[in-house]
């Protein structure tokens, strides 16, 4: 069973190489959560801007790498700020986005072509940044309770219209992105994922 995986997915991939190769640049807009298994523990939607680039290989099946750049994050914090071990801080995470998508070509319509596509994902954490709020002196997560990696997966749809290309995603995180944390000299297990739409539209210069 295995070598027939490996033996398709080998002839996809060369197919793909010998097929219609598209490059560009794209932009879009990203909600992003970062949830957490605390029912004491409350975090938000941060929204921001991405960009980055594509490659796709192929055309009825394809693939597509890209890279993206982005900033994710939220703020965590208890009900009761006023509680002996309170929890209020803003993380905010610069990171760059690396998916492999495995797409289908569903329909081709001559000016417009609808897709489906689905594939793994790493986030890299270049930079994190930890906000106290609220008057707080100190923050209860720091910038070592967060791990640098986050692996993911993204599925979603989009539509090839001329040489633009609109793609709607959805992230899910896989590992958490803070694992524990100290807080009031206990440590806490503070597991948490990140979740989000993708929306991006991309122009395809080759």
């Amino acid at each position: 069973m295995k070598k027939i995986i490996f033996a398709a997915l080998f002839m996809m991939i060369a197919s793909a190489l010998s097929a219609q190769i598209s490059l560009g640049p794209k932009i879009g807009y990203t909600t992003n959560k970062l949830s957490t298994d605390k029912s004491d523990i409350t975090s938000d939607l941060k929204n921001s801007f991405i960009y980055g680039a594509f490659l796709r290989l192929g055309d009825k099946w394809y693939i597509q790498p890209e890279i993206n750049f982005y900033t994710a994050g939220g703020v965590f914090k208890t009900p009761d700020i006023a509680s002996p071990n309170p929890v209020n801080d803003e993380v905010e995470l610069k990171t760059i986005q690396i998916p492999l998508y495995i797409g289908l070509t569903l329909a081709d319509l001559k000016l417009a072509k609808i897709r489906a596509q689905a594939g793994p994902t790493a986030n890299i954490y270049t930079e994190k940044k930890i906000n106290p709020l609220s008057g707080s002196t100190y923050a209860s997560i720091k910038e070592t309770d967060i791990n640098d990696i986050q692996w993911g997966f993204q599925f979603g749809a989009g539509v090839d219209v001329l040489m633009f290309t609109l793609d709607v995603q959805y992230y899910l995180g896989l590992n958490n992105v803070i694992s524990d944390i100290e807080v009031g000299g206990e440590k806490v297990t503070f597991d948490s994922k990140s979740k989000g739409f993708m929306v991006t539209l991309g122009w395809k210069i080759i």
